[in-house]
């Protein structure tokens, strides 16, 4: 089986972080994980060095004929100059590939390459929260929204800034290979397992509020009794705080309500031990503390976009390489 060629068509003066997180998630050789890994190259109009907006010059193999075979392309950040007014080239390559049928995926302003190629028309998409006024304004047909970390619209992918590179490029990985493949590339970069695409991708602090000390104790409790019903009275009185100072203070925090983190990480066990066991559908409704086959059924489903079945046969393999 040939290796997932991943593109990443670079600009002049790129942001280095954006560039650098798709380069430690699909760059390095995992072959332990998932054999083969992905094969990333890098192009540009013109190969050569292309300088960042840290300074340090990037080497560029490949044209832009190298999009032509790309499985996957990675549109990372780009210049202010090049939001403005992209490369004519580039985006007629970016048509040419969507309509052979690569995956796109953008992380941050790369977001601007794809809306200018017309590919993000009449599709929900996100950018980084400071560039969400200016992107609607100049791409009104795209459905934006800016509380989002990223939007999987099947074969095309936008994230927002910075951080939210490493959620979706986990995300990509998850869907490729399964949860625990994600999950074990996370921890060798160390970093938690992808958060959910929904999270808000920008919170104000309360004043004076320690986001760690606040929740951390609670948020561990809730994972290691997620078999039992869990309501936010039993949160809150974890917390030590009344309901309603409670379930604000944690949608502040995480960015959604206690009873949609609480459905997320059931989803996640249940990914979890859909791969790593095999244990009936009804035995991991009730060890993931959805009680019923036929109510996991239905969260998975609206959740993953799969049965719980099918997700097992998809992804068992997948798991079974990364032991």
């Amino acid at each position: 089986m040939p290796a997932h060629i991943v593109v990443m068509p670079l600009t002049d003066r790129l942001p280095i972080f954006e560039l650098a997180v798709p380069c430690e998630v699909f760059g390095i050789d995992r072959a332990d994980l998932v054999d083969p890994w992905y094969d990333l190259r890098f192009c540009a109009s013109e190969p050569g060095t292309l300088g960042t907006s840290s300074g340090p010059g990037i080497q560029v193999p490949y044209d832009l004929s190298a999009m032509d075979e790309a499985d996957t392309i990675i549109l990372p950040a780009c210049s202010r100059p090049t939001q403005l007014n992209p490369p004519a080239d580039l985006i007629a390559a970016l048509q040419r590939a969507h309509q052979r049928g690569a995956r796109m995926v953008s992380i941050c302003t790369g977001a601007y390459l794809l809306a200018a190629a017309g590919l993000l028309d009449g599709r929900r998409a996100t950018t980084h929260w400071m560039n969400v006024v200016d992107f609607a304004h100049r791409y009104p047909e795209v459905k934006v929204d800016g509380g989002v970390l990223f939007v999987d619209e099947g074969d095309i992918l936008t994230s927002a800034g910075t951080g939210a590179a490493v959620d979706v490029c986990l995300h990509v990985v998850a869907s490729d290979h399964g949860t625990a493949v994600a999950h074990a590339v996370a921890r060798r970069m160390v970093v938690p397992p992808h958060r959910d695409g929904s999270q808000a991708q920008f919170v104000e602090p309360p004043t004076g509020l320690s986001r760690a000390d606040e929740l951390a104790p609670v948020l561990q409790w809730a994972r290691q009794n997620l078999a039992a019903p869990l309501t936010v009275a039993d949160l809150a009185r974890r917390a030590n705080m009344s309901q309603r100072t409670f379930a604000r203070r944690f949608q502040e925090i995480t960015g959604v309500s206690p009873l949609r983190w609480v459905l997320q990480q059931r989803i996640r066990c249940a990914q979890e031990l859909l791969e790593t066991t095999d244990e009936s559908v009804e035995k991991v409704a009730q060890q993931a503390g959805f009680g019923s086959a036929a109510a996991l059924r239905l969260h998975f489903q609206r959740a993953v976009a799969v049965p719980p079945q099918t997700y097992r046969h998809v992804f068992r393999t997948s798991r079974q390489r990364a032991l």
